[in-house]
């Protein structure tokens, strides 16, 4: 059954649109599935969404999630705000940036 949307998702996924990632929503598998996949840089995503506005004890992993997470131990990256994504994207730039300067 997909879970239901967190409030902030269409504001962070404007957001990394904006600052020119693509966006593929996946939280419509369920099953605890991450909320979104994300092309930016080269470099895949997979983000769980939470909104940051709800008191933590209402932004923890669901059964699940903790459940997907366990079965695929990858990095999924949790983001509750704009500037998680912020800085995640620009944290990528500046290490693509250097990692091209490296190889000349």
């Amino acid at each position: 059954m997909p879970k239901r949307v967190d409030a902030n998702q269409a504001e962070l996924v404007a957001e990394v649109r904006r600052l020119g990632g693509e966006v593929q929503h996946l939280h419509t598998l369920g099953h605890g599935c991450p909320d979104l996949l994300i092309a930016f840089a080269d470099r895949w995503l997979v983000v769980e969404v939470k909104d940051g506005e709800k008191p933590p004890s209402r932004r923890r992993l669901t059964p699940d999630e903790e459940r997907w997470h366990a079965r695929f131990p990858a990095t999924v990256l949790i983001w509750e705000s704009v500037e998680d994504v912020q800085r995640t994207l620009q944290g990528i730039e500046t290490k693509y940036s250097e990692e091209a300067c490296d190889s000349h």
